[in-house]
């Protein structure tokens, strides 16, 4: 559906990749995620490793599935009965997954615990850049409400993280694009990628800054990578 304003253009995209399980390393401080990304190994396929013991060239398809749908489920505090219904499997099952990736990502239980701690003993919750989030039902009586809100509270600081991240590199690379006087644009942003509309005659030069202003935006000793692609439309540059 998008396409580029002429044929002197193409649809330029650049996105972030896996940056909130990237971002939740960095809060957590878990050295088994830490590791992984800072060797360049797949965080799905080495969760998959920890929470089925098994080796990497065990690891089915199957497996890496459950894995990721585990990994970006504890960020969003995800529940057995949640994990459960995602998987198709019992809550049973659900519930000794979720405790296998604690007891192998023990620095990601900690930031879970104080995070929820810190939302209950202050009512809000803050990104990497002191952004807030009030949660005024963190202390509810309601169990169902207080878990939303501690659901809330896990899944705040790293996604809200993550958008001050791509916020800051929009404005570094909409500054460098006016000082450099590019014709080439930035179109969107759609969660984690940023879409441009990119001169040919720049197709050298812009993408790599882009990268780079993506990359340091905030600093992190976990490697942020950024994954582009270029094309006629925008599913051409992915």
């Amino acid at each position: 559906a998008f396409v580029p304003r002429s044929e002197d253009y193409l649809l330029f995209s650049a996105d972030y990749s896996q940056i909130e399980l990237r971002i939740t390393a960095e809060l957590s401080g878990d050295e088994g995620m830490l590791e992984t990304f800072k060797s360049g190994g797949d965080i799905h396929v080495a969760t998959a490793m920890k929470i089925y013991r098994v080796g990497e060239q065990q690891v089915t398809g199957e497996m890496r599935r459950q894995a990721k749908t585990v990994n970006f489920g504890i960020i969003y505090g995800i529940s057995p009965f949640g994990l459960a219904e995602r998987l198709d499997i019992t809550r049973k099952q659900a519930a000794e997954l979720i405790e296998q990736y604690f007891a192998q990502y023990p620095g990601v239980q900690r930031y879970v615990d104080e995070t929820v701690e810190f939302a209950r003993d202050k009512g809000y919750v803050e990104t990497v850049t002191g952004r807030r989030r009030y949660l005024r039902e963190i202390n509810s009586r309601n169990a169902t409400t207080r878990k939303g809100a501690e659901r809330n509270a896990i899944n705040t600081r790293v996604q809200g993280t993550a958008a001050d991240m791509i916020k800051i590199a929009m404005s570094r690379i909409q500054k460098l694009v006016r000082e450099r006087e590019y014709r080439s644009a930035m179109l969107l942003q759609v969660h984690d990628e940023l879409v441009f509309d990119l001169h040919r005659d720049e197709l050298e030069t812009l993408p790599p800054l882009v990268a780079q202003e993506m990359r340091e935006a905030m600093p992190m000793q976990v490697p942020i990578e950024v994954e582009m692609g270029t094309g006629e439309n925008w599913l051409e540059a992915h």
